[in-house]
């Protein structure tokens, strides 16, 4: 008797090929790798900065920085460097622009909001300050962690979490006949725990590469992997092998591109700033950085998408074996009418005769 881990045989060859399930696999396969080359590396071939928001002090300053640099700066006027750098420090301005001297400007800058915008803010105030015949001051006054130079810690945490989500929901929903519906639950709550205190344990204690306080790096995390999870399940369960593709695609490829975590917001295009804050991964990377760095300002937001993709995945889950039962459910002939009544004889069996 063969076991069930015995490799296939000749006998378990399909007498004949169903080439719509081997194309189905390619074009799918082919049209994420198309995906994830054509975003990932289209949005790091030009990235244009285009209203990041700056501090400025003094009127005469601002109207020169909107004159001089345009659409890529959005002028926040202020009346001291103080007043910016609380702005800075709560992540509603990038930097803060102060002049000095008659020749001499201050930027005082968010490191942690990201390198490329960062880097893009020192870069167009130097520029600025060039052609006035100025010289630039610069300070990081909110720092990338010690241990995240690049400040590519939290894109990576967020793709691991989302990553593995995305294997568990997958598996889960393979093993619809074999798991109960309760259990698979169950197991993706637990595994959202487990991987959410893991990852926070790892990137937070472990290396000191994420600065947000244990129990709110752990909760973003634990959050975004059960989004991801039931969210995969979700479309897997509702569109088949199609919605496991679309998970792919939406969570794990243009999800983690548009998050922020790589290129900041605010050179992001268009089409990737409306959709950033509203999928699972640019909603955990929000989350991380704003309990990290800027005192927990503006996480409310993040944590309410992610709590809504879990309850929305989750409802959608559960709602499906209830949509297939009723598919499946027939209606019994004649079921409304007064069916003919068939009166059955009774056969006595004859007495025998003496």
């Amino acid at each position: 008797m063969s076991s069930s881990t015995d490799p296939p045989t000749d006998a378990d060859e399909p007498t004949a090929t169903q080439h719509q399930a081997w194309i189905a696999i390619v074009f799918t396969g082919l049209v994420i790798g198309a995906a994830f080359i054509a975003i990932y590396v289209g949005l790091q071939r030009d990235p244009q900065p285009r209203h990041v928001p700056i501090a400025v002090v003094s009127e005469q300053l601002a109207t020169a920085v909107k004159t001089g640099l345009g659409e890529t700066v959005a002028v926040k006027r202020v009346a001291s460097v103080a007043d910016g750098a609380v702005l800075v420090r709560n992540g509603d301005a990038l930097a803060v622009v102060a002049p000095t001297s008659p020749t001499t400007l201050e930027l005082d800058y968010a490191g942690a909001g990201g390198f490329s915008e960062s880097g893009a803010v020192r870069q167009f105030v130097a520029g600025f300050a060039a052609g006035a015949g100025a010289t630039v001051q610069e300070d990081d006054i909110v720092p990338l962690a010690t241990y995240d130079s690049r400040g590519l810690t939290a894109f990576y945490v967020v793709f691991g979490v989302t990553l593995a989500s995305f294997i568990l929901g997958q598996g889960l929903t393979a093993a619809t006949a074999k798991v109960r519906l309760r259990h698979r639950i169950y197991a993706t709550g637990g595994f959202a725990i487990a991987v959410g205190l893991t990852a926070a344990t790892i990137a937070g204690p472990i290396y000191g590469s994420l600065t947000a306080p244990f129990a709110l790096l752990a909760l973003s995390l634990t959050l975004l992997s059960a989004a991801s999870a039931f969210a995969t399940s979700a479309l897997g369960a509702w569109l088949g092998p199609a919605g496991i593709g679309l998970a792919v695609l939406v969570l794990t490829t243009i999800g983690n591109a548009t998050s922020g975590a790589t290129i900041g917001i605010d050179l992001l295009p268009g089409w990737a700033q409306a959709i950033s804050a509203k999928l699972p991964p640019g909603a955990a990377v929000r989350a991380v950085n704003n309990f990290g760095y800027f005192n927990g300002a503006h996480t409310v937001m993040p944590i309410a998408v992610l709590i809504i993709w879990c309850l929305v995945a989750l409802g959608l889950v559960l709602l499906r074996p209830w949509t297939k039962r009723r598919a499946t459910t027939t209606v019994p002939a004649g079921r409304g009418r007064c069916a003919p009544r068939t009166r059955q004889r009774q056969i006595r069996p004859s007495r025998e005769l003496p």
